[in-house]
């Protein structure tokens, strides 16, 4: 009778069990389902507790949301190249007779001074702005591939506060973390993000580096500036090519910046909650050395 009780006990315990991390299995499907809904392709989650062949899954599924991202990214910039490619020729075939016959007018004596030569002359000046737009453009598509090497940030960081002492620097990182990147577009991506802040008359720099070794030993950076806000009606436009609320502005900074880092295997987005003190707060995505590879070209 006693063995038999025990016996009931362990089916009755097991039982419970199997029950409840099955219920565990249904929510983490149900998570990964509504992220997948919602686009966002950065799901983790953990395996601990699970047996090998539910963590071989569960990995795989993790490793597949990043791929996914990545091929994303991959798209979009495919997209926008093209893009790129066809308005350019369209445009600089249309504008480089334009510019070129106006100006030889202007130069003519019988057009030097007579009331037609300032409609000449507005002809010319809005040739050469045209032609201006679409050498901007042509950066979005002419980008070199990036050689990828072992980068101390550290030290880059160090570099670019230097290069701009009117700001006062808050950083905390490792010293001695090294990422996989093209050390010279992740400098570029870094200094347009400190030049934006300066432009939204920021005053300080806060960065914080954080390792999180849940997703491929990635190398998270949140770069802070107090900063004018940006409003929250442009912030799902922030990133679109030649996007700008300034007057002088070609709105090519923060969408070279973001192709600069998708071509290094990394991302550049706007987080949804700044650090404190800081209005606004840019999350920028690295591998370590010992990480996934950087470049998907």
């Amino acid at each position: 009778m006693i063995a038999i009780f025990i016996i009931g006990v362990v089916v009755v315990v097991l039982a419970t069990w199997f029950v409840r991390h099955q219920r565990k299995l249904r929510l983490r499907a149900h998570l990964m389902q509504e992220a997948i809904r919602n686009h966002d392709f950065t799901f983790r989650m953990p395996t601990h507790g699970m047996f090998f062949g539910e963590r071989a899954m569960q990995e795989t599924l993790n490793h597949l949301g990043e791929t996914i991202r990545q091929q994303m990214n991959q798209n979009e910039v495919e997209s926008w190249e093209r893009l790129t490619r066809v308005l350019t020729h369209e445009i600089m075939n249309a504008t480089a007779p334009i510019s070129s016959i106006s100006q030889s007018l202007l130069n003519r004596s019988d057009i030097k001074g007579a009331p037609i030569g300032d409609g000449i002359k507005a002809i010319y000046e809005t040739s050469r702005h045209l032609s201006e737009f679409v050498a901007n453009y042509r950066k979005m598509s002419e980008l070199e591939k990036p050689v990828m090497t072992n980068v101390a940030l550290h030290a880059v960081i160090d570099d670019i506060s230097k290069a701009y002492p009117q700001l006062a620097w808050e950083i905390h990182s490792n010293n001695d973390l090294t990422v996989r990147a093209d050390a010279g577009m992740l400098r570029q991506v870094l200094m347009n993000l400190v030049k934006n802040a300066i432009e939204a008359k920021a005053q300080k720099m806060v960065i914080d580096m954080r390792e999180d070794d849940l997703h491929d030993k990635q190398v998270i950076l949140y770069i802070s500036n107090d900063g004018l806000p940006i409003p929250a009606e442009n912030r799902q436009s922030l990133f679109v090519p030649f996007f700008t609320t300034k007057r002088s502005g070609n709105g090519i900074g923060l969408s070279l910046s973001r192709r600069m880092m998708i071509q290094q295997g990394g991302m550049l987005d706007l987080a949804d909650k700044p650090c404190q003190g800081c209005p606004t707060t840019f999350v920028l995505s690295l591998f370590t050395t010992g990480g996934s590879s950087g470049s998907m070209f």
